[in-house]
């Protein structure tokens, strides 16, 4: 099953293919690489691919960088219902946002407004720019957000505020994910919700290395020791595509269902591509979710 969020009014994809893609986001137009576009291009939108506003260049020894065509600001703010979040591009192709997981922020708002809980816990890992932050934050959860990058860490602090959510209880935390966990073990802290949206390959804040083959099994059982019977959510996102969903939900299954109880459900996540061909309506894959809930 494939999700797709329904309510952005700041972004939308104009059109994919040909290992592109072609994003609106607020006023500006980007163009950047996908490797799931592997479909071809829109040819009577020719004119808004060759003029956009960005336009990043793959380099052939890695990496690449954006060509500024507009003259836009470096930073920019969309919105997401009641929710801000700064835009800025980066020399990885990135913006700091990941707009399919507005599927993600909806569903934790609604479970945690429904919990009946005043003010549960969540803990958010490997958070970015804290767009699950700020909708936590946003439904008056207390909310602990990790991050070994304190460059993301900054960004995820000026969107809580962006939000107007500065006085919500938030701690940013910059720290080897792992490390942190254990730590919160011993310290015998509880949460009612844990995020984590792991990286295929990555380092901690002092080098640590993380593959996800290897270490996202053991990370799942560790923080299901951060899990108590009012525990009521549980979500790994991930975009290493080359693992079946199957192998995620058999995780949260053995580590955390077998434990609570509950139930899970998998999938992936995606983006609608606003111009249709031919009255066909085609999805741009982004990811894979799993979760677990009560």
């Amino acid at each position: 099953m494939i999700q797709t969020p329904k309510n952005w009014q700041n972004f939308e994809v104009l059109d994919a293919g040909d290992g592109e893609k072609l994003e609106r986001w607020g006023q500006y137009i980007l163009r950047r690489p996908d490797p799931q576009a592997i479909w071809s291009k829109n040819p009577n939108l020719k004119s808004k691919w060759d003029n956009p506003d960005m336009f990043y260049h793959r380099s052939r020894t890695g990496g690449g960088y954006w060509e500024n065509r507009s003259h836009i600001p470096v930073q920019w703010t969309i919105e997401y219902k009641d929710l801000k979040f700064s835009i800025r591009p980066t020399g990885f192709k990135h913006t700091g946002l990941f707009p399919e997981q507005a599927v993600n922020w909806d569903w934790l708002i609604q479970k945690i407004q429904n919990s009946g809980i005043q003010n549960p816990k969540v803990l958010n890992l490997f958070a970015y720019t804290g767009g699950a932050t700020v909708a936590c934050a946003y439904s008056k959860a207390e909310v602990v957000h990790v991050d070994a990058s304190k460059g993301m860490n900054m960004v995820a602090k000026e969107n809580i505020q962006l939000s107007d959510l500065k006085d919500r209880n938030v701690r940013f935390i910059q720290d080897d994910v792992v490390k942190f966990v254990e730590r919160e073990i011993r310290r015998g802290n509880k949460y009612h919700i844990v995020i984590m949206d792991p990286p295929t390959y990555g380092r901690g804040s002092r080098g640590e290395l993380w593959q996800i083959e290897d270490d996202l099994n053991p990370l799942v059982e560790l923080c299901s020791q951060l899990l108590s019977s009012e525990s009521f959510g549980f979500i790994i996102n991930t975009y290493a595509t080359e693992i079946s969903t199957v192998s995620f939900e058999n995780i949260l299954k053995d580590k955390v269902q077998k434990k609570f109880g509950g139930s899970t459900e998998a999938g992936e996540l995606g983006l609608p591509i606003s111009t249709q061909r031919g009255g066909v309506e085609l999805v741009l894959p982004t990811g894979m979710y799993c979760r677990w809930f009560k």
